[in-house]
């Protein structure tokens, strides 16, 4: 009896324990300039996350190396927690591009920008969202046949509509392959029935937008955009989410369109968000992360600053952590180590 309770138990509870340091080059195809593989590693390195029963639970306390998470750290309220598995393959997909937009940047690129939508990032349920099968990562690209190029050109259409009132969103559905590759099909409508927002539902934060609105559709949002890159860049992170890795994929990206090697041909592992605007932002399991990248044999671990203290206490001998909190001061201190300065094999026009 004792045995079928644990196994049943739910404790809402998830497991972070170290992943693998994986070196990003192997993982990088460019068509359109040209690149090079050089001799040392730039590695990204992830986490395992897991959801615990009551067993596991127990076992893992014997464990050493895990952190616990509550799932209320990890989705936001009314967001269920089915919904991690697409957002960490969407955060993965906005890490991506970021990292192509901030590595080209470097090189003397420009990568010109156009607006596209709205991009789900969570569905609360219940909500009218929901109920009209709107998906994380879909794209809304219209309201009652006006287009909305951002998520706050969404909520100030969306506004002023009645509670209750019938709205036909333009959407680009997303489809999310097993491996967590993203694409998108035609617009398509959807119809759905606008809700009183709930009690305690503030204000956007968007210009020119007061109060809650009158309509609630329970979607969290963000701007979709499409860069103009002058290569075609493809990284194979298959059945890896999160936005972790866009520092190291940035640095890999710059390394491979480089003449000489950005790391000085070490062993350099990394992890931290990238925007594409080059700033690091902090990210989770920091602690697991340096254990795997310590088994991984890197020399220097690259964090954000914020989360030096962290990684240090999780690092043996032989691992130097080193705080970042922008791309350029990341490749200011790997000359620093000896490596080059970014210098493209093709010249950017």
């Amino acid at each position: 009896m004792a045995v079928v309770g644990l196994d049943r138990w739910n404790t809402n509870e998830f497991a972070l324990t170290p992943g693998n340091a994986t070196p990003v080059a192997p993982l990088v195809k460019i068509k359109g300039v040209a690149s090079e593989k050089h001799r040392g590693k730039i590695m990204f390195t992830d986490v395992y996350l897991s959801s615990l029963n009551g067993w596991q639970w127990v076992l893992t306390h014997f464990e050493s190396h895990v952190q616990y998470v509550s799932s209320n750290e990890l989705v936001e309220p009314g967001v269920p927690t089915g919904e991690l598995g697409a957002q960490g393959f969407l955060e993965m997909s906005d890490s991506k591009q970021a990292a192509e937009v901030a590595a080209f940047d470097a090189l003397g690129w420009k990568t010109p920008a156009t607006a596209t939508g709205a991009v789900v990032t969570a569905v609360v349920a219940p909500s009218p969202a929901r109920r009209a099968g709107i998906q994380v990562a879909d794209e809304i690209v219209g309201v009652n046949g006006t287009a909305v190029g951002s998520d706050c050109a969404l909520i100030r259409a969306m506004h002023s509509i009645p509670s209750g009132s019938r709205v036909h969103l333009s959407i680009k559905r997303a489809r999310i392959s097993l491996k967590g590759l993203i694409s998108y099909r035609t617009v398509s409508s959807v119809t759905i029935t606008s809700a009183k927002p709930p009690k305690g539902f503030g204000s956007s934060g968007c210009p020119g937008v007061t109060g809650a609105g009158s309509s609630y559709v329970g979607v969290a949002l963000e701007d979709g955009y499409s860069y103009h890159l002058p290569a075609q860049v493809s990284i194979d992170t298959a059945n890896i989410g999160g936005p972790s890795a866009g520092l190291a994929m940035t640095l890999s990206l710059i390394d491979t369109m480089s003449r000489q090697s950005i790391s000085g041909n070490q062993p350099i592992a990394a992890t931290g968000t990238i925007d594409v605007y080059g700033n690091v932002g902090d990210v989770g399991g920091v602690a697991e992360k340096t254990v795997a990248v310590q088994r991984a044999g890197a020399k220097y671990f690259f964090v954000p600053e914020v989360e030096v203290a962290t990684a240090k206490g999780a690092a043996q001998p032989g691992l130097k952590i080193i705080g970042v909190t922008t791309l350029a001061q990341t490749l200011h201190d790997l000359r620093a180590l000896g490596g080059a300065a970014p210098q493209p094999l093709t010249p950017p026009r």
